[in-house]
């Protein structure tokens, strides 16, 4: 006799308990570029979120093996496109530390001045976007222009709009040209001018503060477990900012200027309210940079380095408060012309992974602002 299985089918009230897998990407509007979130549902609640990663990375680190010092800060240039100076600026503070360089002052001061443009160049993007993601329109237009005339100015100096390739070991690619700090102070001013838009149009509205007051709490404990740095991190109370605590370049002689924002709701509204006002501390920095340069007089802005340039035996690591946070440069070399290793560590990679925490227990409508709010790129985490 052949056996015979049976199965029982139930259908009706125990259907409704069934958990639903959607997945959010990898091509979606507000996910920022190639990311996917799969997201376990029971009804309009999440229950599980997990980040895929992956679909962008292209091995810059491995590449990083294969450069010499010089080539690895167009990789290093790119895997933030929004933050693409400060994305240098690690690389080439990593091989300086690691050759015992020291670098021109007015290189010094250029370089903060030059970090803070593009710190409010990243902030602007998100300022307009986040509000785009929660369906206003007008933001974006006015972050453009804003972006535009900070654009001007940096491509102006470095010749690229964004990715600018203006670091070199030992200081800058070249000396200002004439006129541009006059110019780089009034479009400072005429940013400043304008920012309070954002207050007005964004902060000011309704609709945006319902749909991110108490949405997507972040705590202290969490930013601490996931390594989250930056805005995100300071918006849930953890007081941390590099150019405070560990300055480099001439943050330490900007101790006067330099705010350090925090938050304590940690929640959306207040991981927006953390990008605004950096962006109107960094706004400040610059303006206080520029004082200076024009009290400097004229000199190098870099050093002259052999035609090829190895750095020593040896190991070191450099970190760097880039605009979405901490940015990490763990360098070993072999003492030859090419790093042996040279470890990224990306803000985003480690905010990210918060959304395993953020997610469940909030419904699908919330996942959206929730997701802006984290202010990542998504070439930082594929890097």
């Amino acid at each position: 006799m052949t056996p015979t299985t049976e199965t029982m089918v139930g259908i009706g009230g125990a259907a409704e308990s069934t958990d639903m897998v959607l997945n959010i990407g990898p091509q979606h509007p507000s996910t920022h570029g190639v990311l996917r979130l799969k997201l376990v549902l029971d009804g309009e609640r999440i229950t599980h979120a997990e980040p895929v990663i992956g679909y962008m990375h292209r091995g810059a680190e491995k590449l990083f093996e294969a450069r010499d010092y010089r080539q690895i800060i167009m990789l290093a240039n790119r895997h933030d496109w929004l933050s693409a100076f400060s994305n240098e600026l690690g690389v080439v503070l990593a091989v300086e530390r690691m050759l015992g360089m020291e670098v021109p002052e007015r290189a010094v001061w250029l370089r903060t001045l030059l970090a803070e443009l593009n710190r409010v160049l990243n902030h602007l993007m998100f300022l307009g976007s986040y509000p785009l993601e929660l369906g206003g329109i007008t933001p974006i237009f006015y972050a453009f222009r804003e972006r535009e005339e900070l654009q001007h100015v940096m491509e102006e100096i470095s010749g690229g709009r964004m990715h600018y390739m203006f670091n070199r070991v030992g200081g800058l690619k070249e000396d200002l040209p004439a006129g541009w700090t006059a110019r780089a102070r009034t479009a400072v001013a005429d940013v400043r001018s304008r920012m309070d838009r954002f207050d007005d149009l964004v902060l000011g509205n309704e609709i945006f503060r319902g749909r991110t007051r108490g949405v997507g709490v972040l705590s202290p404990q969490a930013v601490h477990a996931y390594g989250v740095s930056g805005p995100i991190g300071r918006a849930s109370g953890v007081d941390f900012d590099l150019r405070r605590d560990e300055p480099y370049l001439a943050y330490g002689e900007l101790q006067d200027t330099l705010k350090v924002v925090t938050r304590q709701e940690g929640d959306c509204l207040a991981r927006f309210e953390c990008l605004l006002e950096q962006t109107h501390n960094a706004l400040d920095l610059a303006d206080a940079c520029l004082d200076r340069l024009a009290d400097l007089p004229p000199g190098p802005v870099n050093q002259r380095l052999p035609k090829v340039l190895k750095a020593p035996e040896g190991h070191t690591y450099a970190w760097t408060e880039n605009p979405l946070g901490i940015n990490g440069y763990y360098l070993v070399s072999k003492g030859e012309k090419t790093p042996y290793r040279l470890k990224l560590r990306s803000a985003s990679y480690n905010n990210i992974q918060a959304l395993t925490e953020l997610l469940p227990g909030t419904l699908v409508a919330d996942m959206v602002a929730i997701l802006g709010s984290m202010f990542f790129v998504v070439g930082d985490i594929d890097k």
